[in-house]
């Protein structure tokens, strides 16, 4: 039955290609304004967890709710209803070559039939929030790597979006530009109350994305405050992946405290 407390909720989902298993009876949930960082191994099944999201691909057995919305199976058609109301960033940003900044943000207010007028100051605002407003005439191949993701970032977000999933999004990146993207991330979360599934393998991520979070102060600036300056409990827990099992869903404190062989070797990296 379905539970309208959960943006994303996972049934039992088992997934096979061949005599491989990638996910075994996997279970959980992701709440509403949560982010849910998966974490795991190459290979592990992190971004299939992603593409079962999108109905990009179907589960041997089990069940998959969106927003309390059963979309196991549904059909290509049926799905594109269901996409609109997730935003998708993806490893290398995925953008378009051939476009401009502008227009890879513009593009999805273009497929819905949206008048210019109304575009250009949804794009300015979309670029604003990832600090990129000045680079909206340019290329993708003038921008810089992380500029290429957070202009995915932009792109994902239109259409406001209360769920947002993130393919390793730091990857490749160095430490400066991964952790603007996590500050990004952190703003979506606890400014704007988007739930999310954030896979990666980065222990500087996980350290950001379970430590910090984001405020307003009293003139309208943004602060990020470390978990423990102030009493607060950040809305975030974390997921390991192993051989198609879950094998630790929980908040980072107890991840940290684990016994388990293969999470202290992760963690230790």
């Amino acid at each position: 039955m379905a539970n309208n407390l959960n943006a994303i909720e996972f049934i039992d989902v088992s997934l096979a290609f061949g005599e491989r298993v990638i996910l075994n009876r996997v279970s959980f949930e992701v709440h509403f304004g949560e982010a849910k960082v998966v974490m795991g191994g190459s290979g592990m099944g992190k971004s299939t967890l992603l593409r079962l999201v999108l109905g990009l691909l179907k589960p041997d057995s089990g069940r998959i709710l969106v927003e309390g919305e059963d979309i196991t199976d549904y059909t290509e058609e049926q799905m594109m209803s269901v996409r609109r109301k997730i935003g998708m960033v993806f490893q290398e940003g995925a953008l378009f070559d051939s476009l401009s900044v502008y227009d890879n943000v513009a593009y999805r207010l273009r497929e819905q039939h949206l008048p210019e007028s109304e575009i250009e100051p949804y794009v300015i605002r979309m670029l604003r929030f990832v600090d990129l407003e000045d680079v909206v005439d340019k290329m993708p191949n003038e921008l810089s790597g992380g500029m290429r993701r957070r202009v995915g970032i932009a792109r994902a977000l239109v259409g406001n979006p209360k769920i947002i999933l993130y393919d390793e999004p730091t990857a490749g990146l160095d430490p400066i530009t991964a952790r603007t993207i996590c500050e990004l991330a952190l703003k979506l979360r606890d400014l704007e109350d988007v739930s999310s599934i954030f896979v990666t393998h980065r222990l500087q991520d996980i350290d950001v994305l379970s430590r910090e979070y984001v405020l307003r102060d009293d003139k309208g600036n943004l602060v990020f405050e470390q978990e423990g300056d102030r009493l607060c409990l950040i809305n975030t827990k974390f997921i390991m992946l192993k051989d198609g099992d879950i094998i630790f869903s929980g908040t980072d404190e107890k991840m940290r405290l684990s016994d388990n062989a293969y999470i202290k070797r992760f963690l230790a990296g």
